[in-house]
């Protein structure tokens, strides 16, 4: 019985890995260095790469390009959460935000949808942020009443 024979793994030269992978050698290099990407197999300019590597290196230009910082993408290819990057609004899509005006000059824009808040949620914040606010004008009443008293005493 014949047993079809797998093909062999890819296994590249460091210039050829950099034209697949669009980097240049010296960022190869310095990700191996940093151990962002696997070491290759053999040294110097015997060492061949395969296609993890290859994988490796198309991950970190992608998220790279994303505004991702090295020490991010070290995370993330060491098992951290994959970024979710915000969704642009489709041509045509509505959104509803609510406006809260606090005082002059202050305004609270909430989008319920994209905080996850439920119809009562946002009352109660909008209850809460009025309560703060009605609480920061008190005591700075009481902060010019008490520099008055001490003017007054002063004189």
């Amino acid at each position: 019985m014949h047993t079809p024979s797998q093909p062999p793994a890819p296994s590249y030269p460091l210039t050829e890995l950099c034209v697949l992978a669009d980097l240049p050698p010296r960022t190869v290099r310095y990700y191996v260095q940093i151990g962002l990407v696997d070491r290759p197999q053999g040294e110097t300019r015997a060492a061949r790469y395969g296609a993890s590597h290859l994988e490796q290196l198309l991950l970190i230009k992608k998220w790279t390009a994303a505004g991702l910082s090295l020490e991010r993408i070290r995370e993330l290819l060491h098992g951290g959460s994959a970024p979710v990057p915000p969704r642009a609004p489709a041509m045509g899509s509505v959104s509803v935000r609510s406006h809260l005006m606090v005082a002059e000059g202050i305004e609270v824009v909430i989008d319920p949808g994209l905080a996850g808040l439920s119809p009562e949620q946002v009352r109660h914040f909008t209850r809460a942020v009025m309560a703060a606010f009605a609480q920061v004008q008190g005591e700075g009443a009481t902060h010019t009443n008490q520099e008055e008293n001490q003017d007054g005493q002063a004189q």
